[in-house]
């Protein structure tokens, strides 16, 4: 006889929950409100009927985050620039990660693949994130979606065809991201143009995210010399009472920019071939409050 509290229960399976709903929405602090709605749901309604609770709090998570994406998209809010989501903070460590569902795991919350998601619909990206990452079989999918098993497995073949055509070809081992990372960064540091130029792919595109808040690109800026150019003024410039400290951020190695002990700005690269083939840089502030800032 168990003795777990609703409490424990939840609290097991919270990070999954959160895993969920950050894939879904692509926003920390509205993945944590679908998941408080959970817990709500779970700790005031009838649970004796309730045999798997992960099935039934992952499908409640689901339904709750395709809600809250489709009341995003009916807003139908303009974005000043181009937009990103929003960091968020992993732990697969410096190395590569140790099983391959870790690897899908971290690619599946890549900024990269993110990006692609936001093109599909609500019902599409769900089934992504539950197939795809988490791989869930047809059959609970359509349960939990209250959706034919033929009608689930359509989309999720829409959905992993449209991902496919557009997700970016890059390198998930951690350790060699680190490692051009830091090239990366001691490059533009010196203001070597010439040694950033050696180290972007002929056709390396720079996406900046800072929604009118702040200083960064107002569109993708694309090629080696007109990136290079780019980051060598950003930090001739400078940032005041500056420090850099390394972190994981979406499952793989990334850059925050402090100022004054605030996080100023995060840099990420995708890298395939020994070169770094996108620079995404997020600068607006609602997006980097939750960052934990390592010392």
């Amino acid at each position: 006889m168990t003795t777990d509290t609703p409490t424990d229960v939840f609290e097991e399976h919270r990070p999954v929950l959160l895993g969920v709903a950050y894939r879904m929405l692509g926003r920390v602090a509205d993945a944590e409100d679908v998941v408080q709605d959970a817990w709500l749901r779970w700790s005031g309604g009838d649970r004796s009927a309730v045999r798997e609770p992960r099935g039934y709090l992952v499908r409640v998570t689901t339904r709750l985050a395709i809600d809250r994406l489709r009341q995003i998209k009916a807003r139908g809010e303009t974005y000043v620039g181009p937009w990103l989501p929003e960091p968020y903070a992993t732990d697969f460590g410096d190395t590569a990660p140790d099983t391959v569902e870790q690897a899908v795991l971290a690619d599946s919350v890549s900024l990269a693949v993110l990006v692609v998601m936001e093109s599909l619909s609500p019902l599409e990206r769900a089934v992504f994130v539950l197939r795809e990452a988490f791989g869930y079989p047809y059959a609970d999918i359509a349960a939990m979606l209250d959706r034919g098993e033929p009608a689930v497995r359509q989309l999720a073949g829409r959905a992993r065809k449209h991902v496919e055509e557009r997700r970016p070809r890059y390198d998930v081992d951690p350790a060699r991201r680190r490692d051009l990372t830091e090239r990366f960064l001691a490059a533009a540091a010196g203001g070597d143009m010439a040694g950033l130029i050696e180290l972007l792919a002929p056709d390396v595109r720079l996406v900046g995210d800072s929604g009118g808040k702040s200083r960064a690109p107002l569109r993708v800026l694309e090629s080696a010399d007109h990136v290079a150019r780019f980051l060598v003024g950003v930090v001739g410039k400078g940032v005041p009472d500056a420090a850099v400290r390394f972190l994981e951020l979406n499952g793989g190695p990334a850059v925050l920019v402090l100022s004054g002990g605030k996080p100023d700005s995060v840099f990420q690269l995708d890298v395939a071939d020994g070169r770094v083939q996108a620079v995404y840089v997020i600068r607006n502030p609602d997006k980097l409050r939750s960052l934990p800032v390592v010392r």
